[in-house]
């Protein structure tokens, strides 16, 4: 008989505790059989359209863009970057004028329409401050990471200035939105390695973790952080600032050796990767659920493992979504026993 919910399930593992059974941690969207742990719910002040499929700008300015090919998945428009000499930042970027607001009635109106059973689902409140990939919408990859290296005092002030603004509505949002975990989005890697040392990271990119996790912190709110790529070195700073759980956890770091270094310090949502087979269209449904269950077999043991992961490509593409399908169920299915 399974008692907790999947919500209580999960958070679990933000405590370091035991799940009752495998948890399922789903990015974006509801989770199979309409069991979901975790959604997001934030304030949307300044009317950003930067996350929809049609794309838009950001809360200072920055353009995204999106297509079917990426799945509506929006990104910085190439070419047409905002910001082109770091140390006259102060020319270009200009952080938004809060409008007046009713913040009770906002809040429940988005939990209201995000139609969150809070009883059953913990409230993810996203931090809307993204330090690395901030930088890098305002100048590109090329311009951004040379300003890091080249101007780190420029770099610095341009993030105390977003981190200040930042920090105050934080605490706005979690004062009355009251969320179950905080969420810190920044991608600072690749896939096989990070985009900068372990140093840098500490001087421009860690002092600002900190300040967005503040709020968080003071308030013991568990902390989740998402970060693409081989991010291990990074690992030990983090749990410094309070994180609990990192996703989407993928293969090209050493998943066996952070749990087993970090047992019930740190957490693992994700370690499931699509790999695309041979051949493409046709794919084996057997295959995809055998994989499955091979991540869950690896991870799950001694807790400390929320599973995560889907097939991304062409919106609307029919083999994704059978992909997509066989996954999540498979990982209902299978997850519920694994501790049993």
């Amino acid at each position: 008989m399974i008692d907790l919910s999947p919500k209580e399930n999960y958070l679990r593992l933000l405590r370091g505790e035991m799940p009752e059974y495998l948890p399922i941690y789903t990015m974006i969207g509801p989770g199979y059989n309409g069991e979901t742990a975790t959604a997001m719910c934030a304030p949307n002040l300044f009317g950003c359209t930067h996350h929809s499929p049609q794309g838009g700008k950001d809360m200072w300015g920055v353009n995204y863009v999106a297509n079917e090919e990426s799945g509506f998945a929006a990104l910085p428009e190439p070419n047409h970057f905002m910001l082109k000499d770091i140390t006259e930042w102060e020319k270009v970027i200009r952080n938004p004028q809060m409008p007046d607001v009713d913040w009770e009635q906002m809040a429940k109106k988005d939990l209201e329409t995000a139609m969150i059973d809070r009883s059953k689902t913990a409230v993810m409140l996203p931090c809307e401050l993204s330090p690395f990939q901030q930088l890098m919408a305002f100048m590109g990859f090329n311009e951004g990471l040379c300003a890091m290296f080249e101007e780190p005092d420029a770099v610095k002030d341009l993030l105390d200035y977003l981190t200040d603004f930042v920090v105050g509505l934080t605490e706005k949002a979690i004062e009355y939105y009251q969320p179950d975990i905080f969420y810190i989005l920044d991608d600072s890697a690749t896939k096989l390695n990070p985009f900068v040392s372990v140093e840098m990271y500490r001087d421009l990119l860690k002092p600002y973790y900190i300040r967005l996790s503040k709020p968080a912190n003071d308030r013991g709110i568990p902390i989740q952080f998402h970060n693409c790529g081989r991010c291990e070195d990074y690992l030990e700073d983090m749990i410094d600032f309070g994180v609990k759980i990192t996703d989407p956890s993928q293969g090209t770091n050493d998943l066996k050796g952070i749990k087993d270094k970090y047992k019930d310090k740190l957490a693992l949502a994700g370690c499931w990767e699509w790999i695309v087979p041979e051949t493409w269209p046709e794919v084996s449904e057997e295959a995809v659920r055998q994989s499955v269950r091979d991540i869950i077999d690896t991870y799950a043991p001694g807790g400390g493992f929320a599973f995560g992961g889907g097939a991304v490509g062409r919106f609307g593409d029919q083999t994704i979504e059978n992909v997509n399908h066989w996954v999540q169920e498979e990982a209902y299915y299978y997850g519920k026993k694994c501790y049993r």
